[in-house]
């Protein structure tokens, strides 16, 4: 079994929602620059070598939906030959991609995996923007 590590960690700023300086500022975009950052971070690791990009999200709609870990890679300079997903655990969404990054690695499924989490409770609030579970 491979080892897995983690070889570059970024965090963007945290802002106050709703009202803060972040108001604005879209996860995807956000998330975008923590990849690059992460990269550059990496002396001689190409982009090309990125196997997968995995963003935890919780709701993933409006500014952090349509795939907000492949709208992220694509913003961040990544190949269109990477491929990106988002997954929703709620509550340590980032956490569990982590989680899955490792496992790809360990597994031999990939070597290089880019991995977090990204939100903004600003441009979506705490359960999005519409409730409708089944009653």
């Amino acid at each position: 079994m491979d080892e897995a590590v983690i070889v570059s960690a970024v965090r963007t700023a945290v802002g106050k929602a709703p009202r803060g300086s972040l108001r604005h500022s879209r996860p995807d975009e956000m998330a975008a620059a923590a990849i690059r950052a992460a990269i550059a971070r990496v002396p001689g690791l190409n982009p090309r070598a990125v196997d997968d990009v995995i963003l935890g999200c919780a709701m993933p709609e409006a500014e952090q939906g349509m795939n907000v870990a492949r709208q992220a890679g694509l913003r961040a300079g990544l190949p269109v030959s990477v491929p990106a997903c988002t997954i929703n655990r709620f509550c340590a969404s980032g956490l569990q991609a982590i989680a899955f990054a490792a496992e790809r690695i360990q597994t031999g499924a990939a070597e290089v995996v880019v991995a977090g989490g990204t939100e903004s409770r600003s441009l979506v609030p705490m359960g999005g923007f519409k409730i409708a579970p089944n009653p």
